[in-house]
C-alpha cells in the first residue's frame, strides 16, 4: 500500500518517489525511467551519492514513526522501448543497504 508520493524533507536534499508498505516492511522506492537500455541500466543511476540523499530523506520520514520499524530501499526501473507504447518494469528489492 502506497502511503506517500514524491516525499521531500525541508531539511534534506532530494525526494523519495514512493513510500509504501510491503507487509510489515516500510519500503522507500526510487523510480528510474529510460527509453532505452543502450548506455547503462536505469537502476545504475542510483549511485552512492543518490543513495546517501535517499537515506537522509528516509531518516527524516522515519523521525515521525516508531523506531522499531523494518524498512528497505527498492528501485524500480521502467523502460519505454516499444513504439506501441509498452513498458517493461523491473523491481529490485533491497537494492542497497539501509545504513
Amino acid at each position: 500500500m502506497i502511503v506517500a508520493r514524491n516525499y521531500r524533507s525541508p531539511r534534506r536534499r532530494g525526494e523519495i518517489d514512493l513510500i509504501g508498505w510491503d507487509g510489515d516492511v516500510l519500503c522507500f522506492i526510487e523510480v528510474k525511467t529510460r527509453t532505452a537500455r543502450d548506455v547503462k541500466p536505469a537502476e545504475a543511476a542510483v549511485n552512492r551519492d543518490k543513495q546517501y540523499d535517499l537515506r537522509a530523506v528516509a531518516r527524516e520520514y522515519l523521525r515521525h514513526l516508531p523506531s522499531h520499524l523494518s524498512c528497505r530501499f527498492d528501485v524500480v526501473s521502467i523502460y519505454f522501448e516499444s513504439a506501441a507504447g509498452g513498458a517493461a518494469f523491473e523491481l529490485f528489492k533491497n537494492a542497497f543497504p539501509v545504513t
